[in-house]
């Protein structure tokens, strides 16, 4: 039976959250999956399917997660590849918001080509004062956005149902294996 890796780069918990919501569902779907850290010690060998996701910081993913394509290339070309990134683009209103259409693309940008890569989704995490400080706060109001909780639950549920679907398509990540 082969497992696909759920692997995350959290800043706050959100990106965390979302990854094991996602390997949650693959599972019910019948699909196995491992949900990992990307740290030092996460490794993508014995893996032939990858769902991996990061926090966004200044439209990029974090370190460790940029650092873990860069030392798994090889064996992601090799096979399926998710990616999704978690950023604050639903926390935005007014004129601010159509800027948040291009972050997708931009984010996709910072960790470059990626052979095997099916695609990529941006979704919305958590934004708390706490997290913004008063003065990112403050940036974030005038910018006309809010705090609060804009993760999509049932857009990541259809998109794990989606991967699910695809994986047992091509007879990959059958838990009945």
């Amino acid at each position: 039976m082969m497992t696909v890796l759920v692997g995350y780069a959290s800043a706050h918990g959100s990106t965390r959250e979302i990854a094991e919501r996602i390997g949650i569902r693959l599972t019910e779907s019948g699909v196995s999956a491992d949900v990992r850290p990307l740290g030092d010690r996460t490794t993508a060998s014995g893996y032939s399917a990858f769902v991996l996701g990061s926090a966004v910081h200044s439209r990029r993913w974090l370190p460790e997660a940029a650092a873990f394509l860069e030392r798994h290339r090889d064996t992601l070309a090799h096979g399926r590849v998710w990616a999704f990134s978690v950023g604050m683009p639903a926390a935005l209103r007014g004129p601010w918001r159509r800027f948040a259409g291009r972050e997708e693309g931009i984010v996709r940008e910072t960790f470059g080509p990626l052979p095997g890569l099916c695609e990529h989704r941006l979704f919305s995490g958590v934004v708390t004062r706490e997290q913004l400080g008063r003065v990112g706060t403050l940036a974030l109001r005038l910018l006309g956005g809010r705090t609060g909780d804009y993760r999509d639950w049932a857009a990541i549920d259809a998109w794990a149902a989606e991967i699910a679907g695809e994986l047992r398509a091509a007879g990959e990540a059958s838990a009945s294996d």
